[in-house]
């Protein structure tokens, strides 16, 4: 059956995808490669490219090709990719070019200045920059909401977290912060019992990076199609083709870069795994960024702390840094699941990191609902730091308020995607033991497939075919339960 309309949506697509590889790799190389003289004229080359893919996705011809698409006959995945390339095109025809120029130039400023500043802890300089991001971001959240009748935070939510709404965050948040606190003080009170040798350092950036480049072996990413580099906050950025991470290092521990970078990895396999037939088409995009977010944190948090891994780790830890009592299988998996309150979010350990997220959706919501202010953000910080991890970062805004690049890079409204998809990760791995009872054996023995098998066929291969709630019905038996999160939390940490 002749699909014309479709198949002019389908190339014009692959020419999206085409062009939005090139700024991918502009942008990798703008955080991991780029002389800090060259920032001006990279951030004026990729607002001109943010202009150009805004340009070909709202060409006034696709309204009418997506309504004659709609009476073709087609099948089942061509109608659910139709499905995606109307969504796409209604959040795209939303804002005007100027806008998309415009938000492109600042965030790049903002990201470039912000990796200085944070560093000499320059709240008052980085504010400047702030300023202008959330000012556009604002805007950008009012021509949205004005074409869904959503709110505005909702509308930003929903280009990272299709279909979630903040009434269901507040629902989940509202819930895990009813009994985490007293959690996280279980565990550290169940911990403080435990001897736990600490690592002695120094350890090289060479010896972490060979380090990070064996366990991304062990968790299967394909050097082929992509690669690890440095960066001031670790990432996982360009295309499925070819797939770029960044991790950071520090010389007094090497922990926080190697599960950073196993971290990274499960976004990465994501990417490396999405349907190929489908590549450059909205079907073949990863879904969400909370199913986005469920397979780095399947990887860090449900497989890297599980407490087999630590065997499949030490003797490559002992190869890189050499050997020490802090390596033995025990030991590492107790580093690896300490729970200790801590500044930093990426650093953070899978019981208290769900209170970093809180903290930031509950002052990013208001923030763009205009009911707070950027230069209201370091008192909330200090005040809920205090009351969710009880931690004083009063004119601490290097490992507070700053500390994030998403903001700057005016990644509003995507926080939240963090604990959904730790959520999302529970329940995974509570479906791959109800379907496989010799799972955590076979882990022990050091075979990984089943799991990687697994999030191949269920998520990985899935692609964007089925909305999200469809999706996680489909690969676990039922919609998002965020009882199974409470329930790894409760088995990892009480047996």
């Amino acid at each position: 059956m002749s699909t014309p309309a479709y198949t002019e949506l389908f190339q014009r697509h692959q020419r999206l995808h085409r062009l939005g590889h090139l700024q991918s790799i502009a942008q990798w190389d703008q955080s991991a490669n780029m002389p800090p003289k060259g920032n001006e004229a990279r951030s004026l080359a990729l607002a001109e490219m943010g202009g150009l893919l805004h340009q070909l996705a709202t060409e006034p011809q696709l309204k009418s090709l997506l309504e004659q698409a709609a009476a073709e006959n087609l099948e089942a995945d061509q109608r659910a990719n139709l499905r995606e390339m109307g969504r796409a095109w209604r959040a795209s025809n939303a804002l005007p070019q100027s806008l998309v120029e415009a938000k492109s130039l600042a965030n790049s400023r903002c990201e470039h200045a912000w990796r200085a500043q944070r560093q000499a802890n320059d709240w008052a300089g980085y504010v400047e920059n702030l300023r202008e991001v959330v000012r556009l971001t604002r805007e950008e959240a009012t021509l949205l909401a004005d074409g869904t009748g959503l709110s505005r935070y909702d509308a930003l939510l929903d280009l990272y977290e299709p279909g979630m709404r903040s009434a269901e965050v507040d629902r989940v948040f509202g819930d895990l912060r009813s009994w985490l606190p007293a959690l996280i003080r279980q565990v550290r009170e169940k911990q403080a019992q435990e001897t736990v040798i600490r690592p002695v350092g120094p350890f090289t950036q060479a010896a972490q990076k060979a380090l990070g480049l064996d366990a991304m072996r062990l968790m299967g990413f394909d050097f082929e199609a992509g690669r690890l580099d440095e960066s001031s906050h670790p990432f996982c950025g360009g295309v499925p083709e070819d797939v770029r991470m960044t991790t950071r290092y520090r010389e007094d521990d090497f922990l926080p870069s190697l599960m950073g970078t196993i971290h990274e990895t499960g976004h990465g396999r994501y990417e490396q795994n999405l349907p190929r037939e489908w590549l450059g088409q909205p079907l073949g995009q990863a879904r969400s960024m909370g199913l986005h977010e469920s397979q780095s944190l399947s990887f860090e948090m449900q497989l890297g702390s599980h407490p087999a891994f630590a065997r499949l780790l030490s003797p490559l830890v002992s190869r890189h840094l050499g050997e020490q009592p802090a390596f033995e299988p025990g030991n590492l998996n107790r580093l690896l699941t300490r729970v200790n309150p801590g500044f930093i979010r990426v650093d953070a350990d899978e019981v208290t990191y769900p209170a970093h997220v809180i903290l930031r959706y509950e002052i990013e919501r208001p923030l763009v609902e205009g009911e707070i202010e950027v230069e209201d953000i370091p008192a909330l910080w200090d005040a809920k730091m205090m009351e969710l991890l009880g931690l004083d970062t009063r004119g601490n805004y290097k490992d507070g308020c700053m500390q994030d690049v998403h903001w700057g890079c005016g990644l509003i409204g995507y926080f939240p995607c963090y604990t959904l998809g730790a959520m999302y990760a529970a329940q995974w791995f509570a479906t791959m033991r109800r379907a496989m009872p010799d799972l955590d054996a076979r882990i022990a023995a050091g075979d990984l497939a089943p799991v990687f098998d697994w999030l191949r066929e269920n998520i990985w291969l899935q692609g964007s075919r089925y909305e999200t709630p469809e999706l996680v019905r489909r690969a676990s038996g039922e919609t998002l339960n965020p009882a199974h999160f409470k329930a790894h939390l409760q088995s990892r940490y009480f047996g």
